[in-house]
């Protein structure tokens, strides 16, 4: 598969996508009420650690629901002059790990906060947050079905919270600078990535690579790997409830969300994705609402530009906040 599109017609792919007529009130109402729980951020110093080049602490702050979310930090000893905090999410399935597992940022003097997945962290890496807002209901394996579908009761409506708060959290940390936060992440970090410079105003840039949830029917009619086939099995299984379904993930289609956002964002594709469609992330990217930069890799799968991508972020992250 090379894409479901052709290539010369994905940057001017721009799709008329459902938009809910109170998705705004939605997002406000959702944050309004995550606020009134105290972010309650901590920040505890591993000293149990080999590496040197960099202060690590544990950290805990509150999500969605005033539930406990971990992460960690990693402070660099000689951060770079004007050094961004990243604030990077995690692929679905994984969770923030071990604290060496991610060292490019902090090795390159920029604080990292690395946000941990609310019960996910058992597919790839590990992770150390449970998911206590999940309201137990019958779903396909995985994550991508859990609660629909009754949007308020959504896997990502507490997912998206949760990290809408971790940039909170990121601003209050030492050695960070509140007014250069920059988030981002690949697949369903990438999604969140363009979800917090969506819902936050405090994000100076975001960087996703090969984001999913990203005109979500289209790419759940077009991916043959990944998450979205349990989206698929879902509506194969619950005939009928299909249209009810599509009508609550409204509400979290990345490439609606994304026509909010208004820092520069940089982003990265890969053609032949047969998890994240390109098609569904150029939705995304043409509906951006900020300046955007694009990066595509034209012989790649899902797997993106991986360290070379980190080079071109980093060239891109300088130039931009310089």
């Amino acid at each position: 598969m090379f894409s479901d599109i052709p290539a010369a017609d994905l940057e001017s792919y721009r799709p008329d996508l459902p938009v809910p007529a109170d998705l705004d009130d939605f997002w406000k109402q959702t944050l309004a009420d995550a606020a009134r729980h105290p972010l309650g951020v901590t920040a505890t110093e591993v000293t149990a650690t080999p590496l040197r080049l960099m202060t690590v602490y544990d950290v805990t702050f509150a999500g969605f629901g005033g539930h406990p979310i971990k992460a960690w930090y990693l402070l660099p000893r000689e951060p770079t002059p004007a050094a961004a905090t990243i604030v990077e999410f995690i692929g679905y399935g994984g969770g923030r790990g071990l604290p060496h597992e991610l060292l490019f940022w902090s090795a390159a003097g920029h604080p990292h906060l690395i946000m941990d997945t609310r019960g996910q962290g058992s597919a790839w890496r590990t992770g150390d947050t449970a998911d206590s807002g999940s309201p137990g209901t019958p779903h396909v394996p995985g994550f991508l079905t859990d609660g629909l579908p009754d949007r308020d009761h959504y896997y990502y409506r507490r997912l998206f919270t949760d990290a809408v708060r971790a940039v909170d959290a990121a601003a209050l940390l030492p050695g960070s600078d509140p007014g250069r936060l920059v988030t981002t992440g690949t697949s369903q970090g990438g999604a969140l990535s363009l979800v917090t410079a969506s819902l936050h105003t405090g994000v100076a840039a975001a960087m996703p690579h090969v984001p999913f949830l990203c005109h979500i029917r289209h790419s759940a009619q077009v991916a043959t790997t990944g998450p979205y086939p349990e989206l698929v099995k879902w509506c194969h299984t619950h005939r009928g409830l299909a249209d009810q379904a599509f009508r609550a993930l409204a509400y979290f289609d990345v490439a609606t969300l994304a026509a909010a956002a208004r820092c520069p964002a940089h982003f990265g594709v890969a053609l032949r994705d047969e998890t994240c469609p390109a098609s569904g992330v150029y939705a995304c990217v043409n509906r951006y609402g900020g300046p955007k930069d694009v990066v595509a890799y034209e012989w790649n799968g899902h797997e993106g530009g991986e360290a070379h991508h980190l080079a071109h972020q980093h060239r891109w992250l300088t130039e931009t906040l310089s």
